[in-house]
């Protein structure tokens, strides 16, 4: 799974042309994952400010509004790929537009059904 990190409202910063090449960009290499068949998921997420993080207090449970994190990069999506290796996934990740403008690209394996990996 490739989890997207980006500081929430960069794209608002960008002008009407960069933010265009941006979208472009995401637009093919989905686009080429698709063709690829390397493609399984994906999915934006709404903004930070719509979060709400629940956490153990004492012996209840706590609802918070928020995100989890104290940090300028917050999660804002997933592409979930079937790659041959690691590296693969890597190279994906490293192409994704939103690392260049300060975000990140984590790559973490999905555990199977049997959960063996932990």
């Amino acid at each position: 799974m490739l989890l997207i990190w980006n500081r929430p409202g960069f794209t608002e910063e960008l002008t009407e042309q960069d933010r265009t090449a941006l979208f472009g960009e995401v637009d093919e290499i989905m686009k080429e994952l698709t063709e690829t068949g390397e493609l399984v998921d994906g999915q934006a997420l709404a903004n930070p400010a719509q979060t709400m993080t629940v956490r153990l207090v004492g012996d209840s449970p706590e609802v918070v509004d928020g995100p989890f994190m104290e940090s300028k990069e917050q999660f804002a999506g997933y592409l979930t790929v079937d790659c041959d290796s690691p590296q693969r996934a890597a190279e994906i990740a490293a192409r994704w537009p939103d690392v260049r403008f300060g975000g990140a690209m984590e790559v973490r394996p999905v555990m199977e059904q049997a959960g063996t990996e932990m």
